[in-house]
């Protein structure tokens, strides 16, 4: 699931070293809030998937390549659209994402222990909590770094299609590692671009749908980051 919010144009922020503001203290929270949210639904969603059976009766099925291809049909749709929305619709899909998400990831709880995935969620979300912090206070422009992990996300992706036919496993550990970093490296680039969308926009704007938009992008940074994590250090259970 290597893909990412906000397909628009790059920016250069400026003056992002502001004194406190308690409308932008209300927007992150907001856009932490909406992430949270959707991050609790996804992995409710994969546990009762698999604890019910679920996703055992359909990953064989055709059905299962609507539930892969779903999340990201979702995402375009709210990226292009969600200007044109109600914010109610658009919270609606966002839900819906963050629930079909969860089925499509629901096999990694057969695949690897509840251990491991307890595990290395913690260590996901350390990892996010760093970077995110770092790229809210930081007064470095991560422009350039953004539009590098950009580059390097399109190349995962490619790899990604390319893997599907070779198989490698070699080529899925290089895949996972490039991954780590790419994902680690948005997660500071988006943040900062989340914040200056408040700078730029102020209370004059509809803040409310560019909170959600902004939990979209952190949101899909975090669940690709746990997911190459998982593939990385995880452990699998014993067939």
């Amino acid at each position: 699931m290597a893909f990412n919010a906000y397909p628009g144009p790059s920016f250069r922020p400026a003056g992002l070293a502001v004194p406190f503001d308690a409308g932008l203290r209300r927007y992150m929270l907001s856009v932490y809030n909406y992430m949270s949210a959707g991050l609790v639904l996804t992995g409710l969603v994969a546990y009762f998937a698999v604890a019910t059976g679920f996703y055992q009766q359909i990953v064989a099925t055709p059905w299962m390549w609507l539930v892969m291809l779903s999340p990201l049909a979702a995402v375009l749709f709210l990226s292009f659209r969600i200007e044109k929305m109600r914010l109610g619709t658009a919270q609606l899909v966002f839900w819906g994402f963050a629930a079909i998400m969860g089925l499509s990831l629901a096999g990694i709880f057969l695949v690897y222990t509840g251990t491991s995935i307890a595990r290395v969620f913690f260590i996901t979300a350390g990892t996010f909590a760093a970077m995110s912090l770092y790229g809210y206070r930081t007064k470095r422009d991560l422009t350039a770094v953004g539009a590098f992990m950009i580059m390097g996300l399109i190349g995962l992706i490619l790899a990604s299609l390319v893997n599907l036919f070779l198989g490698s496993s070699m080529l899925q550990f290089v895949i996972s590692v490039v991954g780590v970093l790419v994902f680690t490296g948005l997660t500071a680039f988006d943040t900062q671009r989340i914040k200056h969308v408040y700078l730029t926009i102020g209370a004059a704007g509809d803040l409310a749908k560019a909170a959600l938009m902004g939990a979209l992008s952190l949101y899909l940074d975090f669940i690709n980051l746990f997911v190459m994590l998982l593939n990385l250090t995880g452990n699998r259970r014993q067939s």
